[in-house]
C-alpha cells in the first residue's frame, strides 16, 4: 500500500460533503526478474504471460527497459517486471540499465534471481547477489542474511541437464544463498512453469485486481512496436546486427477525413524510426535491395495489426545518430 488515510471529514460552509471517510491507493503486487544477460529473463516472462511482450535474446543488453507483464490467474493477478541483465557497464547506456534495473527493484513485494542450470555460478552472480543483500538483507550474527523481502531462485534451462546433474546443480544453488524458495524451470519446454507461478503468487501479499482480466502488459503501443521491431532485426541479422541498435516509434497516425476530421476504414501508418551509430552500419539495416527491412515488415504485420487494431503500414526509417550510446542528449531523445 502506497497511502491509506482515515477518520477524513470535508465540508463547504454548511455543506457536509464527506464524514469519517476513508481511502487508500494500493501498489499492484509485482515480482522482479533479474540475473545476468542471457539468464533467460524475458523467455520465462512471455512463457508465463503466454505471449511475447519481450525479446528474448543471448546477446547482451537485448532487453533495455523494464518491461512489465500482467499474469491473471482465476485467483490472483501479477505485475512481472522483465528487468536489463546487471552488468559492469561501458557505456552511459550501460549505467542507465542498471539505474532501471535500481528503479524497478524500489517497489517489488519478490526478487526472483535467475541462474541457468547449464552455466557455472560466477563472479558477476556473485555481485548481483552482494547487490541483493545491501538492498534487500540484513546480516545475522551467524553469518546469514535475512530477507527484507522474498529472494526466490529460479533455475532456469533444466532441459540442458540430466536427473542426477540437475540435483547436484540444486544443492549447489542451496548453498550458494539464502533463498526464500528454489525452483527449476524450463521455459522453452514449458516444463514446471506453473510451479514458478505458483511460487511467486503465494510470496506476495494480498491485494486487489487493478487489470482488466485480458491486459497482458503496461506497456505504450508505440513502446510494444518499438521492441518487437528491434527483436525481429536481432532474429534477421543476428550476429550482423549492430550492437548500437535502438528504435523509436514516432508516430502512429489513424486515416482521418481531411475535411472532417471523422475517420473511415483505412490504413494505419506507423512510423518507425532505426537508429544505429555509424553510416556504415546503415546498409547492415537496410539489406541488398531493402531485403531487410521488407522481411522485417513482412514479420511484423500480424502482431503490429492486432496492436494498432487494424491494419497498419509500417514505415522504417534508418538514421545515424552518432555515438549515442554514451551521448546524454541522444539517449535521452531515444528514451533512456
Amino acid at each position: 500500500m502506497i497511502l491509506a488515510c482515515h477518520n477524513l471529514s470535508k465540508s463547504f460552509g454548511d455543506q457536509v460533503i464527506v464524514k469519517d471517510g476513508s481511502f487508500h491507493i494500493e501498489n499492484h503486487e509485482k515480482a522482479a526478474l533479474v540475473g545476468l544477460n542471457g539468464a533467460g529473463k524475458s523467455t520465462l516472462i512471455n512463457a508465463l504471460i503466454g505471449k511475447q511482450i519481450a525479446i528474448a535474446s543471448s546477446r547482451p543488453e537485448t532487453t533495455r527497459k523494464a518491461i512489465r507483464g500482467i499474469l491473471t490467474t482465476d485467483h490472483a493477478q501479477l505485475v512481472l517486471v522483465d528487468t536489463p541483465g546487471i552488468h559492469r557497464p561501458r557505456t552511459l547506456l550501460g549505467q542507465r540499465l542498471n539505474d532501471i534495473v535500481d528503479e524497478s527493484l524500489s517497489d517489488v513485494d519478490v526478487i526472483a534471481f535467475l541462474l541457468p542450470a547449464d552455466q557455472e555460478i560466477g563472479p558477476g552472480d556473485k555481485r548481483i547477489l552482494s547487490r541483493l543483500r545491501t538492498d534487500f538483507a540484513t546480516k545475522r550474527e551467524d553469518g546469514t542474511f535475512k530477507w527484507r523481502i522474498p529472494l526466490i531462485a529460479i533455475v532456469t534451462k533444466i532441459d540442458e541437464l540430466d536427473r542426477q546433474q540437475l540435483i547436484n546443480k540444486l544443492v549447489e544453488i542451496n548453498e550458494f544463498a539464502d533463498f526464500s524458495d528454489i525452483v527449476p524451470v524450463s521455459a522453452l519446454e514449458r516444463d514446471n512453469l506453473s510451479e514458478v507461478r505458483n511460487v511467486l503468487i503465494d510470496h506476495t501479499p494480498e491485494g486487489p485486481q487493478m487489470y482488466p482480466d485480458d491486459q497482458i502488459s503496461e506497456e505504450r503501443p508505440e513502446d510494444t512496436i518499438a521492441e518487437l521491431v528491434r527483436g525481429a532485426f536481432l532474429e534477421t541479422l543476428d550476429d550482423e546486427l549492430p550492437h548500437s541498435l535502438a528504435v523509436v516509434v514516432d508516430s502512429i497516425e489513424y486515416p482521418a477525413d481531411n475535411r472532417t476530421g471523422e475517420g473511415y476504414d483505412g490504413k494505419i501508418d506507423v512510423m518507425v524510426s532505426v537508429y544505429v551509430e555509424r553510416d556504415s552500419q546503415k546498409p547492415i539495416i537496410i539489406g541488398k535491395g531493402a531485403s531487410h527491412l521488407v522481411r522485417v515488415k513482412k514479420k511484423l504485420r500480424t502482431p503490429v495489426n492486432r496492436i494498432v487494431g487494424g491494419k497498419a503500414r509500417l514505415d522504417l526509417h534508418v538514421k545515424v545518430a552518432k555515438g549515442w550510446q554514451s551521448d546524454p542528449k541522444q539517449l535521452e531523445k531515444l528514451g533512456f
